[in-house]
């Protein structure tokens, strides 16, 4: 993050905020405090192949609080490096969600600024277009791609996937994005191929 960071305004939605944030702590200390006991029980285990199971549930939970670390909400009203936190995001994705099925995520970012109320909701819609592909592609052979593009007045994102075709896609099977595009007032659009499904959301840059 750049620049001098200011405390995200006090509004109506305060109390909802503060709420967020504190049901996100109680989830990052039960996986801290489940992560701890997996720790425990790995070092304590005299069995090679059973510390070794132990030792990958391990990762694989932290890499899942990785992920739930970078969907939280800012905590300041800021400028965001787009890309860098779009590399991060998408490498918790992968981590925890895509590699232990064998899917291939590739990114392709251009430079981008944005605010963090903005960035956080773009990784938000990012989150669950890369999760609905990740439904639809086949394990061991599956590849998602995700660009990300801008100009100096909006920002355009394409989710691709190698997933069969179906055209149920196209109606109505996103409505967390459909809320979160039109909460920025973007537009997205979805169109299904022979080779492949892209969803397209383009929201504009600043509010």
């Amino acid at each position: 993050m750049s620049g001098l960071p200011e405390f995200l305004p006090h509004d109506g939605a305060s109390a909802e905020r503060m709420l967020l944030r504190e049901l996100a702590q109680q989830i990052d200390d039960e996986l801290v405090s489940v992560i701890d006991m997996v720790s425990e029980a790995a070092s304590s285990c005299d069995g090679t192949e059973a510390r070794a199971a132990l030792a990958s549930v391990q990762d694989r939970l932290e890499n899942h609080m990785r992920l739930h670390h970078a969907l939280q909400m800012p905590q300041f009203a800021t400028t965001v490096d787009l890309a860098a936190y779009l590399q991060q995001l998408g490498r918790s994705i992968s981590r925890s969600r895509l590699e232990p099925e064998g899917i291939a995520l590739s990114l392709r970012l251009q430079p981008l600024t944005m605010s963090s109320e903005r960035c956080w909701l773009l990784g938000r819609i990012v989150f669950e277009l890369i999760t609905a592909s990740a439904r639809h592609v086949r394990s061991g052979t599956g590849s998602i791609r995700l660009e990300v593009r801008g100009t100096a007045n909006s920002v355009t994102c394409c989710a691709i996937d190698n997933g069969p075709p179906d055209e149920a896609r196209t109606r109505g099977a996103h409505p967390t994005v459909e809320m979160l595009v039109a909460r920025l007032n973007g537009s997205m659009d979805v169109r299904v191929g022979p080779g492949a499904t892209r969803t397209v959301v383009e929201i504009p840059r600043r509010a």
